[in-house]
């Protein structure tokens, strides 16, 4: 007769978890240490002593910390951007795009400002891999919202290449908003009526503005 195996999911699953706990308690770690620095001013077994396991337990989630900022760069942009595409998907007008962006960029940074935090320092002092990760999400989002922008109709006088100008105008105004909210957390409502503000003015010249697609072989010229 064939002997019974024993059921071993249970334990695979407690493995599993305890690994998922040991990789969040490093990456917490790591933003704690961070937070009055950045990532190129702390060690491996900083980290490792803050969580209390040895340096090569570290080895077993991250190959090195610049690979662990990476993963927290990923975190940090991953549900903002999904957010973001659910709002500029439904988003028929420009005002539309601004008026549901900015709350939703204020939340995520209310509740996610340690990594917003983190990711205003390592955009301009970060090891060089995780500042190119921070501006190719911020690249990414453009690029989104220069798809959704097209997609709308909201800029049918627009040339693909205008599109794009517009939407790297937006998503630099969120951006500096973000960072704002960041090092003035109680001046949030403040900084996003100024926002706001900033960007409507800006969608004043851009509802008039109308581009003029070059001619073949020809450079392009806007009126």
């Amino acid at each position: 007769m064939p002997t019974e195996s024993r059921p071993r999911a249970p334990d695979a699953e407690s493995r599993a978890e305890r690994k998922e706990r040991t990789r969040r308690a490093i990456l917490d770690a790591a933003l704690a240490l961070a937070a009055d620095s950045n990532l190129a001013a702390i060690s491996l077994r900083q980290v490792a002593k803050q969580v209390g396991v040895v340096p090569t337990a570290f080895y077993r989630h991250f190959g090195s910390l610049e690979l662990l900022g990476l993963a927290l760069v990923d975190e940090s942009f991953r549900s903002l951007r999904l957010m973001l595409l659910d709002v500029w998907r439904h988003a028929p007008e420009y005002r539309d795009f601004i008026d549901g962006s900015l709350p939703i960029v204020a939340q995520h940074v209310r509740e996610n400002r340690t990594h917003y935090a983190f990711i205003a320092r390592e955009r301009v002092a970060g090891p060089p891999r995780v500042r190119e990760a921070i501006t190719h999400e911020i690249e990414l989002i453009t690029r989104e919202l220069s798809t959704d922008i097209a997609r709308s109709g909201a800029a049918e006088h627009y040339s693909s290449t205008d599109i794009a100008l517009l939407a790297d105008l937006i998503v630099s105004f969120v951006v500096t908003m973000a960072e704002r909210l960041v090092e003035d957390p109680d001046s949030e409502a403040r900084i996003l009526a100024q926002a706001r503000t900033q960007l409507r003015m800006l969608l004043v010249g851009a509802l008039s503005w109308r581009s003029r697609e070059p001619a073949a072989g020809a450079e392009a010229r806007d009126d």
